[in-house]
């Protein structure tokens, strides 16, 4: 029995936002960051070897919760979960996208930036979803404001979220998660610079909702 959306978004308080360009990268990269204390990965589909890199992870770390960004067509819910993904997360919707999202096998996260489409998707049913962008749509005090009108919907804040940002997000009611990329920027990650990842990984981890 695979996992809920709620119980993925409470799994830890940062999901790190992942681009892998180096399949090489993956696993070394996955483990830096489980082992910091981030259970949740999500990885974007924005490379060419994104979803073998999810297969690999999925491999070598078979407790890590391992999930998809950047779903963007009905299609890529299909490889993502060929690829081995256990949630899905999307920057926005279409009305396409958001047919194909209510038949996932598996938990989804869409992405909203305003109230109308956190009304419109909490219509058809979805009760969490991403906020995003969530820095540039407005911040904490934007969210603030969209969750207070509507309890029933539950936040992952994600887009310019930074270790010193994020626990002003994580003190609203409606937010059990972030994501970020600050764990894992891609200089670090070209360096293969996995013990400064999984330090800055716990540093995240320690951070409480």
């Amino acid at each position: 029995m695979g996992l809920t959306i709620d119980q993925i978004v409470k799994a830890a308080p940062v999901v790190p936002v992942i681009v892998i360009d180096d399949i090489a990268d993956a696993v070394p990269l996955a483990t830096a960051l489980y082992n910091g204390g981030l259970k949740v990965l999500e990885i974007t589909l924005r490379t060419e070897c994104a979803l073998a890199a999810i297969s690999a992870m999925c491999e070598a770390l078979p407790d890590a919760i391992v999930g998809a960004g950047t779903i963007i067509k009905p299609a890529d819910i299909d490889a993502a979960v060929a690829a081995g993904a256990t949630f899905l997360v999307s920057p926005g919707t279409s009305p396409e996208l958001i047919e194909a999202l209510k038949k996932s096998p598996v938990p989804v996260l869409p992405g909203v930036s305003t109230p109308s489409e956190a009304m419109k998707l909490y219509a058809e049913g979805f009760t969490h979803l991403k906020f995003f962008p969530a820095e540039a749509a407005g911040g904490v005090s934007m969210l603030k404001s969209i969750g207070g009108p509507l309890p029933q919907i539950t936040f992952c804040p994600t887009g310019g979220i930074n270790l010193a940002k994020a626990p002003d997000y994580l003190k609203l009611n409606s937010v059990h998660c972030v994501g970020g990329s600050w764990m894992c920027p891609g200089d670090l990650v070209k360096a293969k610079d996995w013990a400064e990842i999984e330090k800055r990984a716990r540093e995240a981890a320690s951070l409480s909702s």
